[in-house]
């Protein structure tokens, strides 16, 4: 795994940023894309626009074959049964609403309960409060250890079989942890729960089997995964698939309308409704081409070996803390701080200023800015483009910060 050879795949890498070089370290909001998934998004404009499934006409078969094929990459990618199991969608946020508005409204009653965790994204914490208000169930959390893990004595614990839902992120995007979901679900299954999976931070930085994790479903976003904005996929297992009602209706997914009742196509298209978003699924099965071109494992090795040299780097900046586990083999490549009497927002400001992007506030975890004690937070995420030598930037940023608010005040 060549670092610079990766780098020159990524044009945006490639500029500087107020007279400085970019420095990029802000992919678990989003990654930068390369050249290989720009090409195949534009080829897709420029060469075979059309509309999917019902044309017979040469570029409507050529899209329809690009789209489809885009499928069975991410099934392969995730190592789902079937191509069935496969449902598009804009992203991790719209996935997991399709499982809170379908799955859960329709099986919850009173008295049930919903099990997710303090670290959640927003994402994964408001389609739950808004099925526990239209359904009566209860909505509960597993508490953080010291560290900030989740510990499976609090989740054997606090699920129960009253339990139907456990909903919970794979790897946190502002701890960088990494949950034992694999473990969750067999607690939730024990106890007849379904697991939801947001996979939003894991599948870009991990390999992700949905079959030996034996979740139900699975969320995650393609703009995190060196692909397009606006693309995501849910998986789900067919059995619960193909008894959840479609929540957004029209075309592409009707097999038949007539003046008073309508059918729906089979799996996965039930599921979406209206043109779908065909350059985007396109552009995410380049990107899968791409990431394991590069290797999965590779990817994991090399976030690793950053983020044990950030948190060695990072921990030698007088006032600072840094959130989460320790140890960089209990976490993805995010390293989340403060700095002691500087606003995160002033931290990125001053960053920005020598071309260091970071990202600054709750980070849509609001609940986990309360554990922590932190109205916001300063974070710098890495990803299989980034360097030692950007973390040393990254690390002399931090110090003129420190310099420049000492001598303000």
């Amino acid at each position: 795994m060549n670092i610079q050879d990766i780098r020159k795949q990524f044009p945006i890498l490639h500029q500087e940023v107020n007279g400085n070089p970019l420095v990029y370290l802000d992919s678990a909001a989003t990654s930068q894309k390369p050249i290989q998934v720009i090409e195949a998004v534009d080829k897709y404009y420029r060469e075979y626009n059309s509309n999917v499934h019902r044309g017979v006409h040469t570029l409507g078969t050529r899209a329809t074959d690009g789209y489809e094929g885009a499928r069975e990459k991410v099934r392969k990618f995730i190592n789902a049964k079937s191509t069935e199991e496969i449902i598009f969608t804009r992203g991790t946020t719209t996935a997991l609403n399709l499982v809170a508005s379908s799955y859960a409204r329709a099986n919850l009653k009173e008295g049930d309960e919903i099990v997710i965790s303090y670290m959640e994204h927003h994402s994964n914490i408001i389609p739950w409060q808004q099925v526990a208000k239209h359904t009566g169930a209860v909505l509960k959390y597993i508490p953080l250890q010291e560290d900030e893990t989740i510990s499976l004595a609090d989740v054997r614990e606090l699920v129960t079989s009253n339990t139907k839902i456990v909903s919970i992120m794979h790897v946190s995007n502002v701890l960088g942890v990494v949950n034992p979901v694999k473990e969750i679900a067999k607690i939730a299954h024990e106890n007849g729960a379904i697991m939801v999976v947001d996979g939003a931070q894991s599948a870009p930085h991990l390999k992700v089997d949905v079959q030996d994790l034996d979740c139900d479903f699975f969320a995650l976003s393609g703009h995190k995964m060196c692909g397009p904005t606006g693309i995501g996929v849910l998986y789900g297992k067919k059995q619960f698939l193909e008894n959840m009602e479609p929540i957004e209706f029209g075309g592409e997914m009707i097999d038949f309308v007539g003046l008073y009742e309508s059918s729906w196509k089979e799996l996965p298209w039930k599921f979406e409704g209206g043109t779908p978003i065909i350059a985007g699924a396109i552009g995410l099965g380049a990107a899968i081409d791409f990431l394991q071109e590069i290797g999965l494992e590779n990817i994991e090795a090399h976030e690793h070996k950053l983020a044990a040299y950030a948190l060695e780097k990072m921990s030698q900046v007088e006032g600072i803390t840094i959130y989460g586990p320790k140890e960089a083999s209990k976490r993805t490549g995010v390293v989340t701080f403060n700095l002691d009497d500087v606003h995160p927002h002033d931290v990125a400001t001053v960053l920005d200023a020598e071309g260091i992007a970071v990202r600054a506030g709750h980070h849509c975890a609001q609940p986990l800015m309360k554990w922590l004690k932190a109205s916001a937070t300063a974070r710098a995420s890495f990803y299989l483009y980034n360097t030692e030598e950007e973390i040393d930037k990254l690390v002399k940023g931090l110090v003129k910060t420190k310099e420049y608010f000492s001598d303000v005040f």
